[in-house]
This record gives C-alpha cells, sequence and structure tokens, in this order.
C-alpha cells in the first residue's frame, strides 16, 4: 500500500464515506467490488489513492486511478463502477471546488502564467481526467498528513488546497477549469443554470426561464446543456430529484415524504421512475439502503 493510500485508510477506516477535519474535503472507501450503478458526483477533484473507479455519463466512459485524478467541474448525475476488494480497497479523496478559491488562485496566476484563453471555450465538457505528476503527487500526501491533524489542518489546509487547484490548473487538460471561472464562457453559464436547478428542483423548473437566466436562445442553451453535462435540462433535473429523493430515502422519510420532498404530484409516478432508475423500489430501497450504496 503506497504512503497516500495509507493515510486515506486511515481517514476511512471502513467502507463508506467519511468527512475530514477541513470541510468539503470526504474521504471514500469500498472494500468489494460494486456494479454499476446510479449516483450524483459534485463539483470536485476525485484523487485515488488505490484501486479504480469507472464513470458511465450517457455515452462516454472515464477510468480514474492513482495515475488519472478526475474533475468534475460542474455537479452532474452519472453511474459508477467500484472495482475493489477487502484485500486491495478502493480509496478516493474527494475535495469540492471552491468558485471563490478557484477564482483567487487562476487570478495569481494570470500575473505570471499566459492562460489558455485562445482555447474555444464554447465546447468544454464538465468532466475531465487530469495527469498525476511528481508534484502533485506531493501536495496530495501534503494535505492528507494535514488531515490527520485539526492543528496542520486548520493552519495548513487551505494552503495546501489552494496548491491542488494549482498544479491541477497547469495541467494539460484544465481548461474547462478557467472557463468555469470565466463569467462570460457558456460553461460558467451553464453552471449558473445548474445552481438554479439545484435551489429549486422541487418546484416547477421552464427550460426557456433557465436560457433566459443565462441570456440564451433556447436551442442555445439545449445545445450547450447537453456539451457540459452529456444531458438534456429534463433529464438532468429528473436524474437530479430521483438523487435527491434517494438521500431523503436514506434519512429516514417514507416513499410519499420523498416524492413530495423532490416536487412530484404522484407517488405512483415517483416509484416507477425511482425503480426505472436505480433498478430497485423505493420501498425496498428505504427498508435496506446499505444492500443498494
Amino acid at each position: 500500500m503506497s504512503e497516500i493510500a495509507r493515510l486515506m485508510a486511515a481517514l476511512a477506516p471502513k467502507s463508506g464515506t467519511f468527512a475530514t477535519v477541513i470541510p468539503g474535503i470526504r474521504v471514500f472507501r469500498a472494500d468489494s467490488y460494486r456494479s454499476r450503478r446510479p449516483m450524483y458526483y459534485w463539483q470536485g477533484i476525485m484523487i485515488v489513492g488505490q484501486g479504480r473507479k469507472r464513470l458511465f455519463i450517457e455515452d462516454n466512459v472515464l477510468e480514474y486511478n492513482p495515475q488519472q485524478p478526475l474533475v468534475m467541474t460542474v455537479p452532474m448525475p452519472v453511474e459508477c463502477e467500484t472495482f475493489a476488494s477487502a484485500d486491495e480497497p478502493t480509496l478516493v479523496m474527494m475535495v469540492d471546488i471552491d468558485a471563490q478559491q478557484l477564482s483567487h488562485v487562476i487570478h495569481q496566476l494570470s500575473q505570471h502564467y499566459r492562460l489558455p484563453v485562445t482555447q474555444d471555450m464554447s465546447r468544454q465538457p464538465g468532466v475531465f481526467l487530469t495527469q498525476n505528476s511528481e508534484l502533485l503527487n506531493c501536495c496530495i500526501e501534503r494535505l492528507l498528513c494535514a488531515l490527520q491533524s485539526p492543528l496542520e489542518a486548520a493552519v495548513l489546509g487551505e494552503g495546501i488546497v489552494q496548491e491542488l487547484l494549482f498544479r491541477i490548473l497547469l495541467s494539460e487538460n484544465a481548461a474547462p477549469l478557467y472557463a468555469l471561472a470565466s463569467a462570460h464562457s457558456r460553461l460558467a453559464r451553464i453552471d449558473k443554470a445548474l445552481q438554479f436547478m439545484h435551489r429549486h428542483y422541487s418546484d416547477t423548473v421552464e427550460v426557456e426561464h433557465l436560457a433566459e437566466l443565462v441570456n440564451m436562445s433556447s436551442s442555445a442553451f439545449h445545445r450547450c446543456f447537453r456539451e457540459v453535462t452529456a444531458s438534456s435540462p429534463i433529464q438532468y433535473l429528473k436524474k437530479l430529484r430521483l438523487n435527491r429523493a434517494r438521500e431523503l430515502l436514506l434519512q429516514g422519510a417514507r416513499v410519499k415524504q420523498a416524492a413530495a420532498g423532490v416536487g412530484y404530484e404522484s407517488a405512483a409516478q415517483f416509484s416507477r421512475e425511482f425503480k426505472r432508475y436505480f433498478n430497485q423500489s423505493p420501498g425496498n430501497y428505504a427498508r435496506t439502503p446499505e444492500e443498494f450504496q
């Protein structure tokens, strides 16, 4: 087991996802193989210490591992397959992307470094893989060391997270991160629409209103939304609601409560769509959620 994997294992002693002493950083552990299943990935950097995970986004397949961290520039419903065993658990550190922190690092970079402004910012995906390096590895190890101590995390944590962003921004595939921080880029405007959807997922959300919100025509909005998320706005909203309902069921909500809580007027329709998406009825999921995580 590598030092990075050992440090992650100390923060995640058993299967599950564990918060750390720095808000916005969590460590995931799986001790057995997990078949492909729907889940929700937040805006962030996924760093694998050991094992590998395979991500399915519509027709796109991405595999991330210790050599290739995954960067989500927007929150997205995905399907994920995890390769792990008791002898070799999969360990992943998840670091949320803070918009203000990202903008600060890019501003500092711009004083000394030619930003990739000449690249086509109109077609940036909401997810990309980056290559690990010795410098990035050292940064990751120092961050994990700091997470072992509340004092070190409080004093050193923010600076190391900024360095992590810095290292990834200098990587070959980082143009989507620059686009995210550029208010006028299409990716940033789609992110603005996604933030609205996350705040109002239980309400009636009109696609035309989302397009107006980000100053796009309806046709341009549909096209850009699919380029970023590999999904239509309606499909994205449905998956967002179902994933939110899944969280409510995990918290102990009844099926009707979960349905109403995410905007479904019909519990029967909710149950049909939940089963179609998760391959399990919400009633069964609520009774034995640990079997399906």
